[in-house]
């Protein structure tokens, strides 16, 4: 079974993602830099340590679930629990 993947309609929006990314990474690697640089070494590894603990988990399970829904973010919560709460999200 293949699936139809969506694409981008103008280069301009090609262009606007490829901007973004950059500038968001560039601020990923830049903050910890800076902090390290001015005497916050200590945050540093308190930072990387949340990083991992909290951070690796939430993108993990955002995987998973995503993976097993096969659906957008909206559909998933609608077809994960159609009578949950979750209508409060959408």
């Amino acid at each position: 079974m293949k699936e139809n993947r969506g694409n981008f309609s103008s280069k301009l929006g090609v262009i606007a993602v490829a901007a973004g990314s950059a500038v968001g990474l560039g601020n990923i690697w830049r903050f910890p830099y800076i902090a390290g640089e001015n005497g916050g070494g200590a945050f540093l590894i308190v930072y990387l340590i949340f990083v991992f603990l909290i951070g690796v988990p939430v993108m993990l399970s955002e995987f998973a679930i995503g993976r097993r829904a096969g659906c957008n973010a909206y559909g998933t919560f609608k077809k994960l629990s159609p009578k949950g709460a979750w209508w409060l999200v959408y």
